[in-house]
């Protein structure tokens, strides 16, 4: 079977709002046979709601027909976590060096914004809070109550 009539999965980072043709998606797409100003002008259209720039996981189905599906998921947990507590990017020693702090609240806010995205419905709200968690003391996030 011709590598061309499988379905193919594209797994990318887009910033909401800003699509365009060039790399990452571009090339991903164009060895695809895809049109990337489609995509992009489609992406742009559904990230229109959420601020420009922040990063949205897209999940790119590339169908043997050459058209495409697209899914986008809720932003990473570590964006929420810098955003939450003010810091540009997570500590060199996570467990002895803290360089931002967030509150027990921040964590289930960010817990129900992800508890959206498709392959976590079927978790409880506690388990999806102790993940964001986890991602938090390796950014070196400091979590009080």
């Amino acid at each position: 079977m011709s590598k061309a009539l499988q379905t193919q999965v594209v797994r990318i980072l887009i910033q909401a709002g800003k699509a365009a043709p060039t790399p990452p998606i571009g090339p991903a797409l164009g060895a695809r046979g895809v049109k990337s100003m489609d995509f992009c002008k489609e992406f742009n259209a559904r990230t229109a709601h959420i601020e420009p720039g922040v990063p949205v996981p897209t999940l790119i189905t590339v169908h043997p027909d050459r058209s495409f599906t697209f899914i986008t998921k809720t932003p990473p947990t570590t964006y929420f976590l810098k955003k939450a507590a003010g810091i540009e990017r997570g500590t060199g020693k996570p467990g002895h060096e803290y360089n931002g702090t967030i509150s027990l609240k921040h964590i289930y806010e960010i817990a129900k914004i992800k508890a959206t995205d498709e392959h976590l419905k079927h978790l409880r709200l506690e388990s999806i809070a102790s993940t964001v968690i986890g991602t938090a003391r390796s950014l070196g996030v400091s979590i009080v109550p």
